[in-house]
């Protein structure tokens, strides 16, 4: 299950920079431009909680 584009053109990173994401359709995941966190996309709904979000190297496993 895919975002909806209008929705991704909204949606920030939720830590105090607020930068944009890019969207991997493939993984189903939210990756921030500037920080590099990875949020889960679970059956079509961002999951933008930092407690949630992975570290960009836990990431490349």
């Amino acid at each position: 299950m895919s975002v909806d584009p209008a929705l991704l053109s909204i949606l920030r990173c939720p830590d105090e920079h607020h930068a944009e994401l890019t969207l991997d359709e493939e993984a189903q995941t939210l990756t921030c431009t500037q920080c590099g966190r990875i949020f889960e996309i679970r059956d079509g709904i961002p999951v933008l909680l930092l407690d949630e979000a992975r570290s960009p190297e836990s990431g490349a496993e």
